[in-house]
């Protein structure tokens, strides 16, 4: 009963996030919900380490405080405003040539990965399968913010309330379809590679190419200063170390006690 009990929490847990992340990328800038999403980790470890009783060595504690005050240094230089808060402003930003140009480079990309280089390397070269999961977040972050700001116009009694409704399922399709390639690459990944260093490594590079496309569609770092821009690069390289320090160093026997043996030299 309360392994049932504590596997229910840990997946209300779960829905609740994937909720409020729906949420806020409806309301705040990509550039600042992306990153921040890496806060699931610390959490998800520290949750473990009590209610599944999970060991958290010294290294995994560093990792947890490393994301938390990575995070606030990207709370703190984050942009203030959103670029794209309306269904016309989207549908605009949708259709601009460098954005579309983006996209094609993408798709390429992604069919020489998936058809020539996946089948050949996937199973000894990690940074395919994670090249092809980071890809795919190029359309499944900007398709949900999208879909936040079609859903407001979907139920006005006004002429674009039928394009806010196209165009909605439009981006519901491409995210379905990009969520479940996405499961199936890292399943593979999974079964070849170790999941904690793929998780290390995946949410670098995932993160990045997202931020790459939300720039380019949203364009939320045009009101971006310079010394923003600096703390904003520190504090996502403060998680991403974080976050290497607990997955990949979760199984390490190492506490603070060791730091207190004396050290014997022989000769």
């Amino acid at each position: 009963t309360k392994g049932l009990k504590d596997l229910f929490l840990v997946l209300l847990t779960v829905a609740l996030g994937q909720i409020g992340n729906f949420l806020a990328y409806t309301a705040v800038p990509t550039v600042l919900v992306t990153p921040l999403g890496a806060l699931g980790v610390p959490f998800g470890s520290i949750l473990a380490s009590y209610l599944l009783k999970e060991k958290l060595n010294i290294l995994g504690k560093l990792g947890c405080l490393l994301s938390c005050a990575g995070s606030v240094v990207l709370i703190i230089h984050s942009p203030k405003s959103e670029s794209v808060t309306t269904q016309a402003e989207l549908e605009e930003k949708l259709t601009n040539p460098v954005f579309v140009g983006y996209l094609c480079i993408v798709l390429l990309m992604l069919l020489l990965l998936i058809f020539w280089i996946a089948p050949a390397h996937g199973p000894t070269n990690i940074m395919v399968y994670i090249s092809i999961c980071s890809l795919l977040g190029s359309f499944t972050v900007p398709s949900t913010k999208g879909i936040g700001l079609a859903a407001q116009d979907i139920f006005h009694n006004n002429p674009s309330s039928q394009r806010a409704l196209y165009l909605c399922l439009v981006l519901l399709a491409v995210l379905g379809c990009s969520i479940i390639i996405q499961f199936r690459y890292i399943n593979k990944a999974l079964e070849c590679f170790d999941s904690s260093v793929f998780g290390a490594i995946y949410y670098v590079v995932f993160t990045t190419l997202v931020l790459l496309a939300s720039a380019i569609l949203f364009r939320e770092w045009s009101n971006v200063g310079v010394v923003d821009f600096l703390g904003m690069a520190c504090g996502f390289t403060t998680v991403s170390i974080g976050i290497v320090l607990i997955q990949v160093f979760k199984e390490f026997n190492f506490n603070i006690g060791d730091l207190n043996k004396p050290n014997m030299k022989t000769d």
